[in-house]
């Protein structure tokens, strides 16, 4: 692979990286100057505008996940500024607002790629995991994998779309929710207030249970029906629902809260272990169990699309690059409501 020329300047950034996974109160991260990986000709080298503060970037730092990349830069919800283009970055020129999302790579050839389900590649790669994400002045992303931006929104908006947006996109489609149906949905952090609005806006009813009374709140001002408890029943059975929470004690919660034929599809990346179930009440009547595994390229440009005409609220709260050690922290205690976004400093 051709590599493209660039300054002294833009071979570095300064960006913050998993030294060793621990708590995020005890600092797991580490701000650093390191080196850029080559540019090579579908590549984009990236200024970073805004980058989202995604619950899979706590668990990378807090050891549940573990890297794949040696002192890896978090970050998967990026929008930034193309400095430099490679000669075959098709679609891209120096300028454009640029996205990139979790899924940075698949192989292409395997039987789930040839299917268009690449979510399902076993040589997928991902921003912020496999490749140094977006806590950074500015990376290098694929342009085969980023996605084209609009210039009307901040790009602090923008940046959850990215992965709180299209995965909770994900996660409606797999929970197969019925035209006009009854949705309900667990936990209300970035994802849950996007997907939330999206099921609304297909004319769906949804009734939210998380355990912050702010976030309640909250769903109630974005048009939910009801808001209750985590553990708290629903007020009517549900069609569909969706857990967005990393707690596996929700599980047979929400599968008991379904109507029969109800499907559970579950966002998460990472989940506590799922206490025993009881088949009569929580699976039998066709109740259905899934979960939801990243998201086709495809996906996003449809939740993109989607998302530019129903133009969802982003509940924002800013914290300067510099400061992203404090933003996992304030996460990982449950003191951001709605998303943290990264802004350069």
């Amino acid at each position: 692979m051709t590599a493209v020329t660039t300054t002294t300047t833009e071979r570095t950034t300064t960006a913050w990286v998993v030294d060793h996974p621990a708590p995020a109160a005890e600092g797991p991260l580490r701000h650093v100057e390191h080196p850029l990986p080559a540019l090579g000709p579908t590549r984009l080298l990236v200024d970073v505008e805004a980058c989202g503060v995604c619950r899979t970037d706590l668990h990378l730092a807090e050891g549940d996940l573990h890297p794949h990349l040696p002192r890896c830069t978090p970050g998967h919800e990026i929008v930034g500024r193309v400095r430099i283009a490679g000669p075959a970055a098709d679609g891209f020129a120096v300028g454009d607002r640029v996205g990139a999302a979790w899924l940075a790579g698949t192989c292409g050839v395997c039987r789930y790629c040839r299917a268009g389900r690449e979510n399902l590649c076993p040589h997928s790669r991902y921003t912020g995991w496999d490749l140094h994400g977006g806590y950074a002045d500015r990376t290098v992303v694929d342009a085969r994998y980023a996605y084209h931006l609009p210039e009307d929104r901040p790009a602090e908006e923008l940046a959850p779309l990215l992965c709180a947006g299209i995965i909770g996109y994900r996660a409606l489609e797999r929970a197969e929710l019925p035209p006009g149906g009854r949705l309900g949905v667990y936990g209300f952090g970035a994802s849950a207030h996007l997907t939330t609005q999206l099921a609304l806006a297909r004319g769906a009813t949804v009734h939210v249970m998380t355990r912050s009374a702010e976030a309640r709140r909250l769903a109630l001002e974005l048009g939910a029906a009801s808001a209750a408890g985590a553990h708290d029943p629903p007020p009517e059975p549900l069609d569909a629902a969706i857990l967005f929470a990393p707690a596996g004690d929700l599980v047979p919660v929400a599968l008991a809260a379904l109507d029969r034929g109800g499907t559970l599809a579950v966002a998460g990346i990472h989940l506590s272990d799922i206490p025993r179930l009881d088949y009569q009440q929580h699976l039998f009547q066709e109740r259905t169990l899934r979960s939801v595994t990243a998201n086709t390229r495809a996906d996003g440009r449809a939740y993109l699309a989607e998302a530019a005409r129903h133009r969802p609220t982003v509940r924002v709260r800013r914290y300067p690059m510099s400061r992203a050690d404090a933003a996992l922290a304030d996460l990982a205690a449950d003191r951001i409501t709605g998303v943290g976004v990264l802004v350069p400093s």
